[in-house]
């Protein structure tokens, strides 16, 4: 038989009795029987569903989620439901929630709302540091004065460093020192007025600084066998000497070195009590590193391990051979192009290694006097690598570089997806451009030209055709292109948008590198800028304008190295 008019309700049983069918479209009739504890929660709902819908409407613009889970308790038909509605709702208050329901809501708040929401009552701050709630940390310590920003670091440590599965920290200077994002001139001029003695004494502080805010970190995480991710990055330079630790500030501050003794120590203890690590990337942290690091993590940490980025400006390099063979798993490897020899290159084709997906290497031009380029793989080994690792590609960073040199490791077998030439004074020639563009036009995606110099220098002077644009052509798969310190001539940028068109995500030109044909301008109708903007819009099937803002790229090369590899290597 069958009933169009509605749906029909299965008919209910309790303990031997039967009740009518009831329409969904109906309400219950009086006399139908429901099972009591199903009558039970019928009045608890009943009672609740006022108190709930009063409380929606005084909950906390910054609290979301308190206001999705009160929706939820709405619909829910548990008999704990009550009791919740009641301490929300009721006089008691906040207060009196259980506390999973307060992490609850806290897994669904940033950080900063986590904070504010804290400020309830004490024992919502209670569960603000509840260990599944803090799983990833992010820090930047930096910026301001030691003593306003070691006891934050202290505090944070001691509340997360027993538990947190990945950390990510980077250690700035203080105000003064390096600059960051763009502030270079103004810190070069305080520098220059505060004098020899002043600059001299302000090294000391930033030394002290560093090896207080170093050790913090380490101890805070010398018990952490739980640890996934650990990344740190310190922007040291300025406690360095042409690439050569300087041990006469360092003495000064730490008389006999037993503070980077313990920093060493610490370090390698982190690494023998970890038993998951899967990413360990250390960059430019001061004297934490040494060749024999890598010797102390534990065998279990040593067959997890998919990420590897050691760097620093040591001699000796930070990865040693004997080491590598360890590591069976490692998908991505970050380290000094100096470091990466041919011995090296073997290892990673071995058959019991997985194949490599990353390689990121810096080209330090300053540190080729005590790290020659001898050892580096030949052609021979790229292939074998390649052989091996069927979807490894390469990113190389390229800092105040000779060409020559350039040109003796650039292989043609070497799977480049990502370049950046970045220079205070060097000039990158229009012949590596060129190279670039032959030998790695189907796999380049990245293409960054950098110089922070007063001169201008064409790379297509006395030319036909400009290596930029036989660039954008050759290369079918560039995405990204940023130039900054050359000149770069209107016709050619138009060229370039046109040729690669919307398949250039970014196309970031600054403006004092873009330079105009007079003998085209002359006939131009418009102003030669707003036609340019005009044309390269249509190009790229979007709106582009000239950088003006240069510190959205001009950051420090060791930091945007640091950042660049973390996405690189995340996007296996």
């Amino acid at each position: 038989m069958k009933c169009e008019a509605a749906v029909l309700r299965g008919a209910p049983r309790s303990r031997g009795r039967w009740c009518a069918p009831v329409l969904l479209n109906e309400k219950p009739q009086d006399g139908v029987c429901f099972p009591p504890e199903r009558a039970q929660r019928r009045r608890e709902r009943t009672a609740v569903r006022p108190l709930l819908s009063e409380t929606l409407a005084n909950v906390p613009s910054f609290l979301p989620a308190l206001r999705l889970l009160l929706l939820v308790l709405l619909l829910l038909e548990a008999p704990e439901v009550s009791a919740a509605a009641m301490a929300l709702c009721g006089g008691v208050g906040a207060a009196a929630l259980p506390s999973e329901l307060i992490v609850h809501i806290f897994s669904f708040l940033s950080a900063r709302d986590k904070l504010r929401a804290s400020a309830v009552c004490s024992r919502w701050r209670e569960c603000l540091f509840y260990p599944a709630l803090w799983t990833e940390l992010k820090l930047r310590v930096g910026g301001g004065s030691a003593c306003d920003e070691t006891p934050k670091l202290e505090f944070l440590m001691r509340k997360f460093g027993s538990f947190v599965r990945e950390l990510q920290l980077e250690l700035a200077p203080v105000d003064g020192f390096l600059p960051l994002h763009g502030h270079g001139e103004a810190a070069g001029t305080e520098a220059s007025q505060s004098g020899a003695g002043g600059s001299s004494e302000r090294w000391k502080d930033a030394m002290k600084t560093y090896l207080e805010q170093a050790l913090c970190v380490l101890r805070g995480l010398r018990h952490n066998r739980n640890l996934r991710k650990l990344r740190l990055y310190g922007d040291t330079c300025i406690l360095q000497d042409e690439g050569v630790l300087d041990t006469f500030h360092l003495n000064q501050v730490d008389q006999g070195g037993k503070k980077i003794k313990e920093i060493q120590q610490l370090f390698e203890e982190i690494l023998a009590n970890s038993r998951q690590l899967k990413w360990l990337s250390s960059v430019f942290m001061l004297g934490m590193v040494t060749p024999n690091s890598l010797a102390a993590m534990s065998n279990m940490s040593a067959s997890f391990l998919e990420h590897l980025s050691l760097l620093d400006n040591q001699v000796p390099p930070l990865v040693p051979a004997v080491e590598l063979e360890r590591l069976l798993h490692l998908r991505s490897l970050a380290v000094d192009f100096c470091d990466f020899s041919a011995t090296m290159c073997r290892l990673l084709c071995g058959r019991d290694h997985a194949p490599l997906h990353r390689l990121s290497l810096l080209l330090n031009g300053a540190a080729l006097h005590s790290k020659p380029l001898d050892g580096t793989p030949s052609d021979d080994d790229w292939k074998a690598l390649v052989r091996h690792s069927a979807n490894l590609r390469v990113y190389v960073m390229a800092l105040d570089m000779d060409n020559q040199d350039l040109l003796a490791v650039l292989k043609p077998s070497i799977p480049l997806e990502r370049i950046h030439f970045d220079s205070y004074s060097a000039r990158t020639s229009e012949a590596t451009v060129e190279l670039i563009s032959l030998q790695y036009h189907k796999t380049l995606t990245h293409f960054i030209l950098m110089r922070d110099d007063a001169g201008f220098p064409d790379l297509s002077d006395n030319r036909n055709e400009d290596p930029l644009v036989l660039l954008a052509w050759r290369c079918v798969h560039l995405s990204v292109l940023v130039i900054h310190g050359y000149t770069v001539w209107a016709h050619n940028l138009i060229a370039i948008s046109r040729l690669r068109g919307s398949n250039l995500k970014v196309l970031a030109v600054s403006e004092e590198s873009i330079d105009f044909d007079p003998d085209q301008a002359f006939f131009l109708e418009e102003d030669p800028v707003h036609n340019l903007i005009k044309e390269v819009s249509q190009g790229l099937g979007r709106v582009w304008h000239p950088m003006m803002d240069t510190s959205i790229v001009m950051s420090e090369p060791m930091q945007h190295f640091f950042h660049e590899v973390q996405s690189f290597s995340e996007g296996i």
